[in-house]
């Protein structure tokens, strides 16, 4: 099903429109605050170059929800955004003894589960009006997610992984999990129900593969 039905003006109601950024705006100001975290880490090049980068990029889809959406009183969202908060929270993979290493595979994860798990542009009916600043925003933000992702993609299958596969694997698979079970009942919340497409490869499988913008 599809965000609507639209208004007059062919806007996405406010109500769909505040729920559905709030969700967005927790778990990309959420990475966006981890990947800042992990930068003081980071001392190998090309990956400060990937995680300033992509930390750039989850701030501006904050900044652009913050500007783009339509926002009304949305009274369940005291209770809703205090558990989405907390599952965003850091959780280093088990079998990992490093704790750095962990936490920044943990990050990427989340980040993957994040930007191959959530379509929203997905959602917006055909006759949305291709300017309208709510359906532009969404549609940037899956646009982008599709290079966020390679990087991800980068460092969990890089070799200096390999000998933590399976913890890695682990890792992505529960993101995985998490995110689309929060994702399928936040739109539940606002009468959208997600189609679950056929023959979806594993998320730790799709993980290995690269998907474009």
């Amino acid at each position: 099903m599809l965000l609507g039905p639209l208004d007059a003006t062919g806007r996405v109601p406010p109500r769909q429109q505040t729920r559905l950024a709030a969700f967005l705006v927790s778990c990309h100001g959420a990475m966006a605050r981890q990947l800042a975290i992990a930068l003081a880490w980071q001392v190998k090049a090309n990956w400060h170059t990937e995680l300033n980068a992509q930390f750039y990029r989850e701030a501006e889809f904050v900044s652009l929800l913050l500007r783009a959406t339509a926002w009304e009183p949305d009274p369940e969202l005291l209770f809703l955004l205090p558990s989405w908060e907390a599952a965003w929270l850091p959780r280093p993979p088990a079998g990992v003894a490093d704790r750095t290493q962990g936490l920044t595979i943990d990050i990427a994860a989340l980040g993957h589960a994040l930007h191959s798990v959530i379509r929203p542009a997905a959602l917006l009916p055909v006759e949305t009006p291709a300017q309208d600043p709510f359906a532009l925003s969404l549609r940037k933000i899956e646009f982008e997610s599709g290079r966020l992702m390679q990087g991800q993609i980068l460092f969990l299958k890089s070799t200096e992984l390999l000998p933590l596969r399976d913890a890695v694997n682990a890792a992505v698979e529960s993101r995985h999990l998490q995110v689309r079970r929060l994702w399928d009942e936040m739109l539940a919340g606002i009468g959208v129900e997600r189609r679950e497409a056929q023959g979806t490869a594993s998320p730790a499988a799709a993980a290995t593969t690269r998907r474009g913008p």
